[in-house]
């Protein structure tokens, strides 16, 4: 940092300080004006950081997706919101802001396990955003017998626990008339057939199963190397992996280059009666115990 001169010293004897009027001396020497604020501190480049901050968090580390569909109850229901890990599979240009194509194929890839419950891009166009639970992976046989779902020649376990309980609200509603109640509080609600599902790993989870549909028995299925097979926990209420690849409708078996995230935790819940125009709306809708929720 630059200084200002110092003053002369006044010769001994002398009246008065150096510089001031009638003693001779040199008229103090100005300092040197500030500088000029740095561009870096300016409110435009501020707001660049900030946005390149934001596109890494969310390419590299966290994402947060919102449930707009039931086919992963009891899990998930429509108007949760949930944080995604990027990082557990690795990276590609799916994992990117608006899936810019920079990555031609996945890197630091890593392998799902079964259990897990992840978001991708879903085929055919690879370009609607799904979440559905991993099934099988490479190598394995998955098939459905009698809604008992088989690996590799194998049953897994399915144990029937008590009704899964879902309020209705302006977002959820009774898939058929059947499941319609009434709770002792006057409130509608659905209840649903619900089962304990244990994977060979020992990965338990909860499904749903409404009763006999033709999706409940299906051939087998060998998954090839870098696919998966993907199933919602609604069994009987999801579009998945045990029906071909259609816009809209199924989504066969999955390539990994396809996989965007891990769900981690549910960040916020709504049961879709907020007005954004009432703001005590925004908490009075809000599914509070479903808040923090791990997977």
């Amino acid at each position: 940092m630059s200084e200002t001169p110092e003053t002369p010293a006044a010769s001994e004897g002398a009246a008065s300080p150096a510089g001031t009027p009638g003693s001779g001396g040199l008229p103090p020497i100005a300092g040197k004006p500030k500088k000029e604020k740095k561009e870096e501190d300016s409110f435009a480049v501020f707001l660049i950081k900030l946005v390149l901050v934001v596109a890494i968090f969310r390419s590299f580390i966290f994402s947060p997706f919102n449930i707009p569909s039931e086919s992963m109850l009891p899990r998930l229901e429509n108007g949760d919101y949930l944080l995604a890990a990027k990082w557990p599979y690795g990276f590609s240009s799916y994992s990117l802001p608006f899936g810019v194509p920079l990555l031609p194929h996945r890197i630091l890839a890593g392998t799902p396990k079964r259990g897990d419950v992840v978001i991708f891009k879903a085929p055919p166009g690879n370009d609607v955003d799904y979440i559905k639970r991993v099934i099988g992976l490479p190598g394995d046989t998955v098939q459905m017998v009698g809604g008992v779902l088989h690996l590799n020649g194998k049953p897994v376990p399915k144990q029937r626990i008590e009704d899964f309980v879902i309020h209705v609200s302006a977002n959820t509603n009774c898939i058929s008339p059947e499941f319609e109640a009434v709770e002792k509080d006057g409130s509608p609600s659905c209840h649903y057939p619900q089962y304990r599902e244990t994977l060979p790993e020992g990965k338990s989870y909860n499904v749903l199963d409404l009763g006999y549909r033709p999706q409940d028995d299906t051939p087998p299925v060998v998954i090839p190397e870098n696919r998966l097979f993907l199933m919602g926990d609604n069994r009987d209420n999801s579009m998945d992996s045990r029906f071909p690849a259609v816009e809209g409708a199924g989504i066969g078996l999955v390539p990994m280059d396809n996989l965007i995230g891990r769900a981690t935790i549910v960040m916020w819940s709504t049961d879709g009666s907020a007005n954004w125009f009432l703001p005590w709306t925004w908490f009075t809708a809000a599914r509070w115990n479903r808040l923090g929720g791990l997977f």
